[in-house]
């Protein structure tokens, strides 16, 4: 095509031309522009909570330097060193333990390690107040036999407490990479190490683990985000960290500004352990080994068999057995009195809200998919990096951002109506369901955008190309061709992002509107309450749908397995 000859200074260029160029410049750059776009959306709050430094809340930081602001630091740190040792332990002994030695049970062991993915942390954590606290039924069933000062026993209300129920909570997510890496090693390298006269635990340390620490890594900072980010645990604790913090300056001492920078700071602890995750990752890759085959598993005898075997049990028993078995109770117990009305309705706001953002998320994901297959530019990859950064940002410091930035559009809706409407109004966007979508857009789309470039990926390009050559139109073309290709990775999409969405809990205890309660928020007052019984009903209903993505991740572990 012949470039348009740019005419003669101050030559009136017809309006035809300016279409026609206009479209072009988008038919070049749509996909980089939609990209951009997407990225402007998820990174504008995180500008905004930077911008509160900007008005310095001087009597307010004096005011936590002096109580809590040491404490906060020490609390998070502590946290998540402790949760960080407590995943590697179980992560990784666990996936040794079911990926290569043989012994009773293993074959169960091998998908049940993965159920307690399905328990929100928060959940566990109350059950476990209930369980073991002063009076509850274990305490108290010891002193019935050892009496009052003849037992001693731990206390769960503790820093060790809550960092053994998050630990049991996370630690799938070591387990699952893990597991898969070293399946994905194959013989070859086991044999190696044995014909050199190593025996197990040192072809372990020596060989296995280290090919493995790639996926290690990768399974650890996931769960360190999620430790960041939690907020339901802690409270259910009264353990103090940046999330609790952030939630008191904004509803406690009511300064929004106070809780942006508290949320700033945080999200410098976030980069700090997304620098030092990438960097202990350093230039490793997985390459699986062709023709390697399945590894060869130890079959471990006598007391060594049974005692894996009782490991693998106690751990599945502690983090799913008995925390679902003892909402059931509670449930069956007052379920004739909270199924009423009330129920419905959270049942309903919940699974609305996890539908509605299911689709926003998932729509947003499809644009950066396409955009990441016919965009071009370092530009374009660049948007599609900042646009997926979303899952390590804590809902607290989400929902911070959101509502400073909504507070700023509404302020400004407000003196531009000023002019049309002198009596004002009450606001736009501020405490409405749209705040909550744009968290849950924001903080879900790399959740959604894992399937779809997934299924996009498998996608030939020889596919569309033999369909536009045979004179299909893009929009036949993407509902003939790439729209089946892709639902598989669409509904896998919409569900992960679903459940993710009904057990999410900062961002929509801050952010929801009046009146507007879920089952995590429903859980969130009758824990604050105490009353652990009232808080049943709701749990077992969230621990039922997080099943469901759950036994997605089995089958498809089952799957490699079997290859």
């Amino acid at each position: 095509m012949e470039p348009i000859p740019a005419g003669p200074p101050g030559a009136v260029i017809p309006a035809g031309d300016h279409h026609g160029s206009l479209r072009r410049f988008l038919r070049r750059n749509g996909w980089t522009l939609a990209s951009l776009a997407v990225a402007f959306v998820v990174a504008l709050p995180l500008l905004v909570i930077f911008s509160g430094w900007l008005h310095p809340q001087n009597e307010v930081w004096q005011h936590l330097a002096s109580t809590v602001l040491q404490d906060l630091v020490v609390n998070t740190l502590v946290l998540m060193a402790g949760v960080g040792a407590g995943v590697l332990v179980l992560g990784v002994g666990l996936a040794w333990l079911t990926s290569l030695c043989e012994f009773p049970g293993r074959r169960f062991f091998d998908w049940a390690l993965m159920l307690p993915l399905a328990i929100p942390a928060y959940v566990l954590a109350f059950v476990a107040i209930a369980l073991l606290d002063f009076t509850g039924p274990v305490q108290t069933t010891l002193r019935e036999v050892f009496g009052a000062e003849g037992y001693w026993f731990p206390d769960i209300r503790s820093t060790g407490g809550v960092i053994t129920v998050m630990a049991l909570v996370l630690y799938p997510y070591v387990y699952m990479l893990s597991r898969s890496a070293f399946l994905a090693q194959g013989r070859s390298p086991l044999d190696a190490a044995r014909s050199l006269g190593l025996g197990p635990w040192r072809a372990f340390f020596r060989v296995a683990l280290p090919m493995a620490r790639p996926a290690i890594i990768a399974g650890l900072s996931l769960a360190l985000m999620e430790t960041l980010a939690d907020f339901g645990t802690v409270a259910v604790f009264n353990y103090d960290t940046f999330t609790t913090a952030i939630y008191k300056a904004w509803f406690g001492l009511f300064n929004l500004q106070a809780a942006s920078q508290l949320a700033s700071l945080l999200l410098l602890v976030v980069a700090l352990a997304l620098t030092g995750e990438r960097l202990m990752r350093g230039r490793a890759r997985f390459h699986e080994l062709s023709g390697a085959g399945r590894p060869v598993r130890f079959r471990l005898t006598g007391g060594r068999a049974w005692l894996a075997s009782g490991a693998a049990g106690l751990v599945f028993t502690v983090a799913f057995v008995a925390p679902v078995g003892q909402l059931l109770l509670w449930a069956w117990g007052i379920v004739r009195a909270d199924l009423d009305p009330r129920y419905w309705q959270l049942l309903w706001n919940t699974l609305s809200l996890g539908a509605s953002a299911a689709v926003v998320t998932v729509t947003g994901a499809l644009l950066l998919v396409f955009a990441k297959r016919f965009g071009k530019g370092a530009v374009n990859a660049g948007a599609v990096s900042v646009a997926t950064l979303g899952y390590a940002l804590p809902g607290s410091v989400l929902a911070v951002g959101i509502m400073l930035v909504f507070t700023g559009m509404d302020n400004f809706l407000a003196s531009v109506g000023h002019i049309f409407s002198p009596e004002g109004g009450a606001p736009m966007l501020t405490g409405t369901i749209a705040a909550l979508l744009l968290a849950y857009l924001i903080r879900f789309l790399a959740v959604a955008f894992g399937p779809t470039d997934s299924a996009m990926e498998r996608i030939r390009p020889s596919l569309p190309e033999a369909a536009r050559s045979l004179g299909a139109r893009p929009a036949q073309i993407f509902r003939e061709v790439y729209l089946p290709l892709l639902r598989p990775g669409i509904l896998t999409a919409l569900l992960l992002v679903m459940v993710d969405v009904m057990k999410e809990m900062p961002a929509t205890l801050l952010l929801r509107p009046f009146g507007w309660d879920t089952l995590a928020v429903r859980i969130y007052e009758m824990t604050s309450e105490g009353e652990w019984e009232r808080a049943a009903l709701p749990a077992i209903t969230l621990v039922a749908a997080g099943l469901l993505p759950v036994m997605i991740l089995v089958w498809r572990s089952a799957r490699l397995g079997g290859r």
